[in-house]
């Protein structure tokens, strides 16, 4: 969501790129180059640094200042927050208004995230627009205005998004623990801020933490993508070379009270509960901090203790996570625990695993298989721009460091040794916070809730359509096709595999996606809906060559990241990836699918069903589904607890025989890798897989039109309602009227701020948050649907707007500016559904099953560049039935329709 408060997700290092060389005129420190990096210190003290990446015409720029939650005010948490929204408001020559335009007309992305330490601010967009950029970060960085007015609007659109978040029991308790370990720090209050604090908050406010902190000299800016680092560096000081250095506040110095051990216990609404211990771990920037990250990598091996207990049954899942700092680190072990569960069983077997831990120190080859799976994401880092330039940002904002190559050095001298000692220094039972989270659907919503998300109005009547700065209008103005980098080579093998291979040498790792094309609602047996279920969670149990232990060893030993199943996945170091493959094929053809193993995740698996069936959110979904498909439809087939309960292993068994099948299976691989070596490995490991029989229908039949349908689930913790309007499409994906549907939701939900829906519903009325629409195509059957979130009060209002501006699209040609803009946004955004080696495979793999070209966006670009108002207008008749629509709103009280 737009403007959102969320944790720096720990980027890991990108090795060997930096080199001194001659020094620039404009710079205070030498220019430094190597390869396709370039880095420079303005004379101002901006840091910079431009990596040159051309896996597609696309830049990602990320801006962070050095200033977050930590340095808020006292008595004012929030404020960084706050001026985080407020970025996205007026500048200096740039109004907000315009921000949004321009972002949808670039065909760009954008957001912000608000850490305890920073605050970044990014964008993702087609390389050929990053001056437009570079003049929106200038203009933000010298030039925010700050305003009374703008800050009244904008309030209650942050207490909105607050009043959703602390309606969570989970983020409440993490919050909880965050004052407890954290105690009469800057780190003890969240950066989320609350309504007092808001309330409080004003113009003077914000205007001082804005001078105090988002100064250059207190500011990063990384810029990574198909862009020239010569000249775009020019660029940047030519736009930001004269804002002024400013002086920034002393710090605050952490001083660490003594922990003293508590639990937090809550209710949730969530299908399963949870025990999670929490711990005061160093920060990034602490000489420690490489090796507390490695201990969490280890905690949280396959092959560990905590990990056995949900292999074995005792929990239903296990993780490690942590919430970084630059000056300290919560780090978290959790256990998945069943609604019917005794959460002080699994706190008991985790306490086990961390004393063992504790006493008698972390397996050494868990640590060599953390490093080494660290340090191969490096490699991986470089398959996506966005991915490399969090990388970047990561190691200078928040760890303090010269590059990633100095955070991968720092995980080399990790030694057993160094894990040991940490374990045992943080992971004391007398210094920790316990959370134990209950499933319980009739619980009570929080009481910090209460009162948020409605009585503050952030509607705003100013002129939205207004002219682009000239600095954009010129570049903006001319629509032209994107330049299509892929060129796949295609192969179908003897047993019917459809094979794809996209080169790409960016980085030398291989990514390999599969699927197998299946539909278990056409193709379980009666009574035997949720096998998929089981026979999926069975894949991580080993192979009949290999148990369970010594498979995930042998991915260890090779850096590899693997899953299999209906859809399977391979990321690998290009030298490993024979047996990469090997160890794929094994687990997809030859699962070992032990009894053992079956008897305990069926149980496993039967319980979650009973937490989940009674949860808000699926019944809401449940309620979508019943509304949209008539009765008797396979889609509305559902798993429940005593069907999974008497499924046997043969079973399972007969449906992997039934549904796994080479004819029905597309494999893409993207990579260091030619066609002709990927076919080889590929045709090595899968080409002695057969199918028995014929193929099997697995596409659902056409569904009619639903008629109107309203339906209400409670939710006591939420303080907002849910709502989803939905109706079914009569197209499939295959039908060319689908993409003037696509073109007009653009128009009316689908492009963010520069929407009617937003317009309407947040811009104008301060209804909601936010509202938007979207289309969902099928091979057979495809859906409509508008999302919003709103106070129940309001509920009634916002679906007369829904109604009034999808009426407005079936009675009335669009504006030309507005089918520009949509134009603009859809051709323009293209590069970005394969802007990463990811992406790449997933949508290559896609449109193979779907039956789609593999070029999928570009005969799309064709279509929306020659369709009219008219044509857009009379699909939105045709195909479009507010009438029809199915309501189902989740919340405290839902209004009455």
């Amino acid at each position: 969501m737009r403007n959102c408060f969320k944790p720096l997700a720990l980027a890991m290092a990108l090795s060997g790129l930096l080199a001194t060389t001659a020094p620039a005129a404009a710079a205070k420190a030498p220019v430094k180059t190597r390869n396709h990096v370039l880095r420079a210190t303005l004379n101002n003290g901006l840091r910079v640094v431009i990596v040159r990446d051309t896996l597609a015409p696309m830049v990602t720029t990320q801006i962070t200042y050095l200033a977050g939650g930590f340095e808020t005010p006292r008595g004012f948490p929030g404020t960084a927050h706050a001026l985080e929204h407020m970025m996205f408001r007026d500048s200096k020559g740039m109004t907000g208004a315009q921000l949004n335009e321009m972002t949808g007309k670039m065909g760009g992305e954008n957001n912000a995230f608000t850490t305890m330490d920073a605050t970044q601010y990014y964008f993702v967009a087609p390389a050929a627009y990053t001056d437009v950029l570079l003049h929106i970060e200038a203009a933000r960085m010298e030039g925010a205005k700050l305003t009374n007015k703008d800050w009244n609007l904008e309030k209650g659109a942050i207490e909105q998004e607050v009043s959703r978040d602390i309606s969570d029991p989970g983020y409440l308790a993490f919050q909880q623990a965050e004052r407890t370990l954290y105690a009469g720090t800057g780190y003890a209050e969240d950066a989320l801020g609350s309504r007092p604090s808001f309330d409080k908050t004003d113009s003077k406010i914000l205007t001082g933490f804005y001078r105090h902190w988002y100064a250059p000299n207190n500011a990063i800016f990384v810029i990574v993508g198909d862009v020239d680092p010569a000249s775009t560096l020019q660029k940047v000081k030519q736009l930001f070379g004269d804002i002024p250095e400013r002086p920034t506040p002393k710090r605050t110095p952490v001083k660490l009270a003594k922990v003293k051990s508590t639990t937090i216990t809550k209710t949730t609404p969530d299908a399963t509960g949870a025990v999670q211990f929490m711990y005061r771990l160093p920060g990034l920037k602490a000489t420690d901090a490489a090796a507390a990250q490695v201990l969490m990598d280890a905690l949280g091996n396959p092959r560990s203790g905590l990990s056995k207990l949900a292999a074995d049954g005792k929990v239903l899942s296990a993780d490690t996570w942590a919430q970084n700092f630059s000056r300290g680190a919560i780090g978290v072990v959790e256990v998945g625990v069943p609604k019917d569960g005794d959460a002080g069983d699994a706190r008991q077997a985790m306490n086990q695993v961390i004393e063992r831990i504790r006493q008698h120190g972390v397996p050494a080859d868990l640590v060599a298989a953390a490093k080494r799976a660290e340090l191969a994401q490096s490699e991986f880092n470089k398959n996506s721009s966005v991915d490399l330039a969090s990388a970047w940002s990561q190691a200078l904002a928040w760890q303090g460091l010269d590059s990633p190559a100095a955070a991968d050095a720092q995980i080399r001298k990790v030694t057993v040794a160094d894990v040991d000692r940490v374990a045992r220094q943080y992971l004391t039972p007398d210094a920790r916070v316990t959370v134990v989270l209950t499933p319980n659907p009739n619980g009570k919503r929080p009481p910090q809730s209460a009162g948020f998300g409605g009585s503050e109005s952030f509607a705003s009547n100013d002129k939205l359509d207004v002219p682009l700065p000239s600095w954009a209008e010129h570049a903006l103005k001319q629509l032209k096709m994107p330049h299509w980098t892929l060129d796949p080579t295609t192969m179908k093998l003897a047993n019917g595999i459809t094979l794809i291979v996209q080169p790409e040498h960016v980085s030398k790792t291989v990514t390999v996606y599969g699927q197998i094309d299946q539909n278990e609602n056409l193709q379980a047996p009666k009574g035997q809906k949720g096998v998929s279920r089981v026979l999926s969670s069975l894949f991580d149990y080993g192979t009949t060559h290999l148990d369970r232990d010594a498979f995930h060893k042998a991915l260890d030993a090779i850096a590899a990241r693997e899953s299999a199943g209906p859809s399977f996945s391979l990321a690998v170091p290009v030298q490993h990836f024979d047996r990469g493959m090997q160890l794929l094929a094994d687990n997809e053809l030859h699962p070992a699918l032990p009894a053992s193993a079956f008897t305990i995740k069926q149980h496993s698996i039967a319980r979650e069903l009973a937490g989940q069936m009674q949860s808000p959110r699926y019944k809401m979904n449940r309620a979508l589904m019943k509304g949209l498909y008539p009765a008797g439809d396979p889609d509305l087939r559902q798993a429940t607890p005593a069907k999974v309960s008497k499924l046997t292993l043969a079973n399972a068994r007969k449906y992997f025989a039934d549904t796994y099948r080479p004819d029905m299976t597309t494999i893409t691989v993207v990579g260091d890798i030619t066609p002709a070596q990927a076919k080889q490995v590929v045709q090595k490991y899968f080409g002695a897989w057969h199918a028995q029989g014929p193929k099997p229908d697995v596409i659902s039949p056409k569904v009619p039109l639903n008629p109107a349908h309203y339906q209400v689930v409670a939710n006591p913790y939420a303080s907002q309602d849910t709502v989803l309007m939905a109706q079914t499409v009569d197209l499939n994906l295959h039908d060319p009227q689908r993409y003037a549907l696509e073109l007009g939701n653009d128009v009316l939900g689908g492009n963010g701020f520069a929407s009617r829906l937003m317009v309407d519903v947040r811009v104008r009325h301060g209804y909601a948050y936010g509202a938007s629409s979207g289309l969902n195509f099928g091979r057979s059957r495809s859906m409509f649907y508008v999302y919003y979130g709103s106070d129940p009060g309001k509920v009634a209002k916002v679906d007369a707007l829904v109604r009034q501006d999808l009426g407005d699209m079936r009675t009335q040609p669009v504006k030309a500016d507005e089918l520009t803009n949509a134009r603009q946004f859809e051709i323009r955004s293209i590069p970005l559904q394969v802007a990463s080696v990811d992406r790449i495979a997933r949508s290559l793999t896609q449109w193979n099953i779907n039956g789609e070209p593999l070029d999928q966006p570009m005969v799309a670009a064709r279509h929306y560049l020659n369709l009219s108002d008219r044509q857009v207008q009379q699909a939105f008749s045709t195909y479009l039935k507010p009438d029809h629509l199915v309501q189902v709103v989740q919340g405290p009280a839902p209004a009455k329709h």
